[in-house]
């Protein structure tokens, strides 16, 4: 069965787009009709013109947040990924991992950010551990139902061929656990840019994001604001649409991708 044409994904896309240029639209005209300040809620047009007038300076401060966006999204899905696949040979990893993960996901993020760079320093390494540990507990619970997805029926076919425990796990639990995988580092990557643009609101360099966005914010300047926060969507879709591609590239099997 052949994919989605070239028409097909044209349809698909125009009504978003349909609804995306709307509520511009709508936002541009209640602006402009009502007469809110700028300082309250500037007009698209404005926030369009003062981003590319400090696009420069934008593009450099969302690389620097991007990379500790990237770091941590390494560090806390690769350690999901791992405790998943030891939890699944080992139960008992799991159960004594598992009451940990959640408690430490329950923390508010906004609790524990300034504990993050009193550990780690006001650098990138307390936002890399807190989009770290942002990312880790969706990965390692995604992947851990991922690799017990398979059906009884099936695991106890391949045993009955006299399939070893490694066959099992590389050509039935991994393939049913890939698109459980590439779920969670989808809405990982979009945590991963708010993680790391968030643990700036608390300190970091000059030249990054969120640093950006507080200190603009506190002197009323919502137009530049606004400009940040519309570079660091940018990234975090940017960085969404290259996990998506590489499902596509590593599951085209994958019949959810078809339709």
């Amino acid at each position: 069965m052949a994919g989605a044409g070239a028409p097909e994904r044209v349809r698909r896309a125009l009504p978003p787009i349909g609804v995306f240029v709307f509520a511009l639209v709508a936002w541009e005209a209640t602006v402009r009709t009502l007469g809110i300040q700028f300082y309250l809620l500037p007009a698209p047009s404005e926030i369009a013109r003062t981003l590319a007038a400090n696009a420069a300076f934008l593009l450099g401060a969302a690389w620097y947040t991007a990379q500790e966006a990237l770091a941590g999204f390494g560090v806390g899905c690769g350690l999901g990924i791992l405790v998943a696949l030891t939890s699944v040979r080992w139960a008992s990893v799991a159960d004594a991992v598992l009451p940990f993960s959640i408690a430490a996901n329950s923390v508010p993020i906004i609790a524990f950010a300034p504990l993050a760079i009193v550990w780690f320093g006001v650098e990138q390494g307390s936002k890399v551990a807190i989009v770290a540990m942002m990312t880790f507990f969706p990965t390692m619970i995604t992947t851990i139902r991922g690799l017990r997805s398979p059906d009884p029926a099936a695991l106890e076919l391949m045993r009955s061929y006299g399939a070893s425990r490694r066959q099992v796990f590389m050509k039935l639990r991994i393939p049913a656990a890939l698109p459980f995988i590439f779920t969670a580092l989808k809405v990982s990557a979009s945590l991963s840019m708010i993680g790391a643009v968030v643990g700036e609101f608390f300190g970091g360099f000059a030249r990054s994001l969120g640093v950006y966005i507080i200190s603009q914010t506190a002197l009323f300047h919502t137009r530049e604001a606004w400009g940040a926060i519309v570079v660091a969507c940018g990234f975090g879709i940017a960085f969404y649409l290259v996990i998506a591609a590489l499902e596509r590239l590593l599951m085209p099997w994958h019949v959810a991708l078809r339709r």
